[in-house]
């Protein structure tokens, strides 16, 4: 079996490539460069994992036209990254518009040229709580889409096995699984030490607090 996995670097995709692996599938690795703030630590971050994972082949894909279109402090400088607070039940404004219909649509190109069996996407609970093209209906959507937009003997089929998981759930899986933490990067805006106060720094620092384990990578406040 062989399986796309998308790779940004980060916590989730991480135990998500190390899930995949261990469901015995062989890896592509796809880590998308869309402009983001920190996207040179991203890279560092899905190369190093790619590397440890044992994947087949990591692609890289240049997405920088999102910064064209902007709407999101991820992708436009001028907009600063949201802190998190718990209160703020509006989309957060490190939404990039539709970019996981983008990713996807890239990766069921791949999946297909390739003769892949899988995409595996790590979207989860609290994504979906903030960003639309998170939610469970969007993947669900999507699957149609690929069903309906792929050559009839091609059957590739989109995993998002964190949907109902929480941060938590995550790291006890990847801990389990052996993922090097240390080597993934979540932070919005920061790329040498970690912010602390935005929303991907928020959940995931909280996540290892209520483990009682000690987050392996290095924040500002620290």
């Amino acid at each position: 079996m062989r399986a796309v996995c998308l790779l940004s670097g980060g916590m989730d995709s991480s135990t998500l490539a190390y899930l995949a692996k261990s469901r015995g599938y062989r890896l592509i690795g796809l880590h998308f460069n869309y402009g983001q703030r920190t996207e040179r630590r991203e890279q560092a971050s899905a190369r190093k994992i790619a590397q440890l994972v044992g994947v087949e082949e990591l692609l890289e894909v240049n997405l920088s036209y999102l910064t064209r279109f902007g709407g999101s402090s991820l992708t436009d400088h001028a907009i600063p990254v949201d802190t998190y607070r718990g209160d703020v039940k509006n989309i957060p404004n490190s939404y990039v518009p539709f970019r996981n219909a983008n990713l996807l649509s890239i990766a069921t190109s791949c999946a297909e040229a390739r003769g892949a069996d899988a995409i595996f996407i790590g979207v989860q609970a609290q994504d979906y709580s903030g960003y639309p093209d998170c939610r469970p209906q969007f993947i669900e959507a999507f699957q149609r889409l690929v069903d309906t937009g792929t050559k009839e003997d091609t059957h590739v089929r989109i995993h998002a096995p964190f949907l109902s998981m929480n941060k938590q759930d995550i790291i006890k899986l990847g801990i389990s699984l052996g993922v090097p933490y240390e080597h993934t990067w979540s932070c919005y805006q920061n790329e040498e030490s970690a912010c602390g106060i935005c929303g991907a720094c928020h959940f995931r620092r909280s996540a290892f607090a209520s483990l009682g384990l000690e987050d392996p990578i290095t924040y500002e406040d620290e």
